[in-house]
């Protein structure tokens, strides 16, 4: 009896990464080249900006490309052996990391998070309220702002009264913070002037959380979210080769 094999599903990025490598590998692009911009890219390939980003992100981790934020992304020579390797890992991720792109992720959350502080607006009790103010008051900038972000979040998940919405947000997390390329990723983007942007958009969703404004909450979270897409998107660099 015949039996079936598993379907890999291949994120867009990760084919995208592949016809690069495959081509760098071949030296149509020699180490030390600049690749070309990813406008350029993305519109040979047909495809958004946002994947060609992250497939750019998974070819560093990868040793294929060295990504000079405000200059460009530029080819590595191989090893000794004629073959790449990969980047140092940023940052730790877990036993199992996840391909779903950062862009993806943070979509996702956009559908979720609005509604979900809209809730703890209107059902947070004191209790769970208190909580949120005290991750908001627990942020340095200096010291982890990450873990403190996401546990500013999470409150926020806690208080909306619907265990299988938080729990949805808790795993968009959970992803999020096992992708490889959404850590490297923050390592060139998030910066302290980017955190100092987060902390007074938190502040934003804080002060409508506590005056039980479930619109202006939500609406200060979509604007959040928004903003942190913005500053991913950022330009690596202009120009390129053509």
């Amino acid at each position: 009896m015949s039996t079936f094999h598993a379907v890999a599903v291949t994120r867009l990025y990760r084919m995208i990464a592949d016809q690069i490598a495959s081509r760098i590998r071949a030296g149509d692009f020699p180490a030390g080249s600049r690749l070309p911009a990813e406008r350029d890219l993305a519109e040979q390939l047909q495809v958004s900006r946002s994947s060609i980003r992250e497939a750019l992100i998974a070819l560093e981790i990868e040793g294929y490309v060295e990504v000079r934020v405000g200059t460009g992304v530029f080819v590595l020579a191989p090893r000794e052996d004629g073959k790449y390797g990969p980047a140092t890992a940023a940052g730790p991720v877990a036993t199992e990391p996840s391909d779903i792109g950062p862009f993806d992720l943070l979509e996702t959350r956009l559908l979720l998070e609005p509604e979900c502080v809209s809730l703890a607006a209107q059902r947070g009790s004191a209790e769970q309220i208190a909580a949120i103010q005290a991750a908001h008051r627990a942020m340095s900038l200096a010291d982890s702002p990450g873990t403190h972000d996401r546990a500013f979040h999470g409150a926020i998940a806690e208080a909306c009264g619907n265990a299988a919405l938080a729990s949805a947000i808790s795993h968009i997390w959970q992803l999020s913070t096992a992708s490889p390329v959404f850590s490297r990723l923050e390592e060139h983007f998030v910066t302290t002037q980017v955190w100092q942007a987060a902390h007074q958009e938190h502040e934003r969703i804080l002060s409508a959380i506590v005056d039980r404004d479930p619109i202006r909450a939500r609406h200060a979270m979509h604007d959040h979210l928004v903003g942190i897409l913005a500053r991913l998107r950022e330009d690596f660099g202009s120009g390129g080769l053509r």
